[in-house]
């Protein structure tokens, strides 16, 4: 009975770190990778650069400048529109734009991770304040020598990000996450190892754990897929689209590199225990029957006994 506790026991801790595996890198992700402005920012850096990312930016800008041309005393002709438009799309292809475009992922970057971490700021919505990328792009603008550069006038508008029911959801969750992205890994080690320690055999437990965390880094990268269309779906207005593909894309890179690492990893674990085990075993070989002890030869005195005699009679000597 003992034996097949352990064995029972030995899986189901197998088990349990070969789930903890995905969930773990999914909550490392999100806890170091998300939440670092750096490799926030490098990692949407390039999409300045994306036609569909352009093109969702270009619409937003150039209506915000029609509506500022309307509110002045003349009339917005559609000849007007058509400028403003094709004016906003030629400013995504400068380099203005790109610098504009890192300069306000950080601004805003810094200021949600500081919202998420102050428990203080429960409440309250995540603003941010635009006037140094105005500031920037307008610089960069007078550099390349853009007529009335220096004219564009940089205000001190609060900008909300992210509203304040939203931003007390999003600080439980951070919490949760910064507490999981530690301890999870740290469990499914302690789990995988335990497992095989209990197993009876321990190469087969260690096949079953290699197998079971390829399963967990496949699947992870399942639910990145699934994640791409359920956020592209619901995104509602301008980023809708291509634009959102792109952006996904772009942050779950890390995501969708760690899912093929577990499964490379997992493989490369289950197929070495088993090449192991099925090349280091020693065939079993029947030892040489042994041969038959020769008879020792009767001594003398019995021989004479036993040797006939030429009259029919035994003769003793």
């Amino acid at each position: 009975m003992f034996p097949r506790l352990r064995s029972g026991l030995s899986a189901v801790l197998i088990v349990l770190a070969c789930l903890l595996a995905p969930c773990g890198t999914l909550a490392g992700w999100a806890a170091y990778g998300l939440a670092d402005t750096g490799r926030y920012v490098a990692a949407t850096a390039p999409l300045a650069g994306d036609p569909d990312v352009r093109e969702a930016v270009a619409e937003p800008l150039g209506a915000g400048v029609v509506d500022q041309v309307a509110a002045g005393p003349g009339p917005v002709t559609g000849a007007v529109r058509s400028f403003v438009r094709d004016a906003a799309r030629s400013f995504t292809r400068t380099e203005a734009f790109r610098e504009g475009w890192v300069a306000a992922n950080r601004t805003v970057h810094r200021a949600v991770l500081r919202a998420l971490r102050d428990d203080a700021a429960a409440g309250r919505p995540v603003t941010v304040d635009l006037a140094p990328v105005t500031e920037r792009v307008r610089d960069r603008l007078a550099r390349d020598n853009v007529p009335f550069a220096r004219r564009i006038p940089v205000r001190h508008t609060e900008v909300t990000v992210v509203p304040a029911r939203d931003a007390d959801r999003l600080r439980k969750g951070y919490h949760v996450l910064d507490v999981a992205a530690f301890w999870l890994p740290l469990a499914a080690v302690a789990f995988a190892v335990a497992g095989i320690l209990l197993a009876a055999c321990r190469r087969r437990a260690v096949t079953a754990a290699g197998f079971g965390t390829a399963l967990g880094g496949a699947l992870l990268g399942l639910a990145v897929l699934l994640g791409r269309r359920l956020t592209v779906t619901d995104l509602p207005g301008p980023v809708d689209g291509p634009a959102a593909g792109a952006v996904y894309d772009a942050l779950t890179a890390t995501l969708r590199t760690a899912a093929w690492l577990l499964v490379a990893l997992g493989l490369t674990v289950a197929l070495a225990s088993w090449l192991t085990g099925r090349h280091g075993r020693v065939p079993h070989r029947r030892a040489p029957a042994k041969p038959p002890r020769p008879s020792r030869p009767a001594p003398a005195s019995e021989t004479a006994w036993r040797a006939p005699h030429p009259d029919g009679y035994r003769h003793r000597s």
